[in-house]
């Protein structure tokens, strides 16, 4: 597998889309086109040369478990050292605890070139970046200190333990335990599944946050705690000690991502400490959740990346057929691939999302650098209210996109010595884990939508309406301002639809979540193509930048608006058929 950083594009979202270093935003005025080219190049470079030949190893070899120790495939850990040595790992986190202070955009972005070389590797330092999130935002000081530097340098990597065997979603199920002990500290016991790196041969230790009931905190999820549970207990100097009473039990194997250790972890009176406030376990975690879920929709764009990135190298070097105007190649046997329409199609299908997906989840970061840099609530209530849709819809299209690849090298793509199978199967657990998206349909219009009083949705309608003013009087902006502005009324007619009928009929809102969520995914990729065709026309009009990249990005804006946003008519039209069509059958039909 080949992989080429797509930093030219990254650049034109970052300073010509988003203008960070015009944002006003703490941090972002040193974010000028010299630094944030050096990064991505760096990132790149590694991406492409270190960490993309280790995908395939890690596909094929898996991980294995010998003596208690789950060993990497072979290279891992020396990819997981080029991470941690260069210090990519630790590029948003704080300056106090060893990292270098960058915006979560920064970090956002070489995420995307990492995840896209090797999601699996990418896995190991991703999670502990939530554990670490959560320690930063919950923890007392003393633990902050203790914990905190060793996993910013990457001496140790965190996980999140949260699923058990009888319950995924359900956590107010749980049986895990957590029994104080006189010294402050807990007895975690228990058995958890499905943990994403939780235990591994690349760090010295691993620094796991258990969910678990302490007594007196009643039924549901009401009574869950958060502890941090390490693989081996913290001497006074710091350095590794004792091993702690955990172990992993098994390694899943897993249709994709078989370089990353998903283990069965078992507790057995393991030492723990309380993180955050006893019975509030739950809202510590979701500190992880949140930051995962945004890293999870990123993961479903960035696999499309690279399936995108092989699709485009077979299409014009496979030859099948001619042209039906007329041979292209009249030298050859036949002319190649990407003669054929409906190969454009599955491209430009392809193209037009991964691009719209970036500059939503680059968009997504800065608003969530805004949240919290400047304390800015509508910032916070935004992201938060589109944090279900980055997840959902990007893994939806994400593996929908890897599919397409897949079909374009036909029967190639479905052989193992080539990478779109890989790409498939790697691409298919992000619209499963950190929330399947079902859930995360049920949690944007259960949940997110009515939120203070429905203020964030209005006021992403607002920013909708704005955004096409902005433009009236420019008519090249037609093509994009007209479908956002009528697919805008069809979302807005879908939420008015379940404020109608949703307190009379639940299931009627319910039955129509995964459609409102694509019809919110769709508006907001078509927002963020009049963005970027709006940029693109300006830096036209000034005569700066590379024209040819510049009117490539305005004819694959049009095609997204017209030909994918036209979805949302029938994602309304399935919201507006009610629950009745749905829930039909009895139990005993199916």
């Amino acid at each position: 597998m080949t992989y080429t950083a797509p930093v030219t594009d990254m650049q034109f979202l970052l300073h010509d889309v988003l203008k960070v270093s015009e944002s006003g935003i703490p941090g972002y005025a040193d974010l000028d086109r010299d630094f944030t080219a050096a990064v991505l190049d760096g990132a790149g470079r590694l991406a492409s040369e270190v960490l993309a030949p280790l995908n395939a190893v890690g596909d094929k070899e898996g991980c294995r478990l010998e003596n208690g120790v789950v060993r990497t495939p072979q290279g891992f850990k020396a990819g997981y050292d080029a991470i941690r040595e260069g210090g990519w790992a630790s590029l948003d986190c704080d300056v106090d605890h060893g990292g270098q202070g960058l915006p979560y955009l920064v970090n956002t972005a070489v995420g995307e070139l990492f995840v896209s070389a090797n999601m699996a590797l990418q896995m190991y330092y991703g999670l502990t970046h939530g554990a670490y999130s959560a320690i930063r935002a919950h923890g007392t000081e003393d633990q902050k200190a203790k914990w905190l530097p060793k996993m910013v340098s990457g001496d140790w990597t965190g996980t999140m333990n949260l699923t058990e065997p009888h319950c995924g979603t359900d956590l107010g199920q749980m049986r895990t335990r957590a029994e104080p002990q006189a010294d402050g500290s807990y007895r975690i016991t228990g058995t958890k599944i499905f943990i994403s790196a939780g235990e591994h041969d690349m760090a010295e230790n691993i620094v796991h946050l258990v969910l678990a009931k302490a007594p007196g905190g009643g039924e549901g999820t009401k009574g869950i705690s958060l502890f941090i549970v390490p693989k081996f207990l913290v001497n006074e100097d710091g350095s590794p000690g004792a091993r702690n009473a955990l172990s992993a039990g098994k390694v899943e194997e897993k249709m994709g991502i078989h370089g990353n250790a998903t283990c069965v972890m078992n507790y057995d009176s393991a030492t723990g400490w309380l993180l955050g406030d006893l019975h509030k376990g739950m809202r510590a975690m979701f500190t992880m959740m949140n930051e995962a879920r945004l890293g999870v929709g990123l993961q479903g764009y960035a696999v499309a990346v690279a399936a995108y990135q092989q699709a485009v190298t077979y299409a014009k070097e496979r030859l099948q057929g001619r042209a039906i105007t007329g041979a292209a190649n009249p030298a050859g046997p036949a002319d190649p691939l990407i003669v054929h329409p409906d190969i454009r199609r599955a491209l430009m299908d392809q193209k037009s999302f991964i691009e719209g997906a970036r500059a939503l989840a680059l968009w997504g970061a800065s608003l969530i650098d805004r949240a919290h840099r400047m304390q800015d609530a509508q910032a916070d209530g935004l992201v938060s209210l589109l944090t279900p849709v980055i997840k959902g819809f990007l893994t939806d299209k994400g593996f929908e996109a890897t599919v397409q690849a897949q079909q374009i090298w036909g029967g190639h793509g479905y052989i193992e010595d080539n990478a779109m199978s890989q790409f498939a199967r790697d691409a298919r657990i992000t619209m499963i884990y950190e929330g399947a998206n079902g859930v995360q349909a049920l949690d944007l219009v259960g949940r997110k939508l009515a939120s203070d009083g429905g203020k964030h949705v209005m006021a992403f309608f607002e920013m909708v309406k704005a955004e096409c003013r902005a433009h009236d009087a420019d008519p090249r902006m037609a093509a994009f301002t007209g479908p956002l502005k009528t697919a805008s009324k069809q979302l807005q007619a879908a939420a008015m639809f379940f404020m109608e009928k949703g307190m009379k009929d639940p299931n009627a809102a319910l039955a129509g979540s995964t459609d409102f969520l694509h019809l919110t995914g769709h508006v907001c990729l078509g927002l963020m193509w009049t963005k970027m065709a709006a940029a693109a026309l300006a830096a036209l009009d000034a005569g700066q930048g590379d024209r040819d990249f510049l009117e490539t990005k305005l004819a694959t804006g049009r095609y997204y608006m017209a030909r994918q946003l036209p979805a949302c008519a029938m994602h309304l039209a399935r919201i507006e058929s009610g629950a009745e069509p749905v829930m039909a059958l009895s139990a005993e039909a199916f």
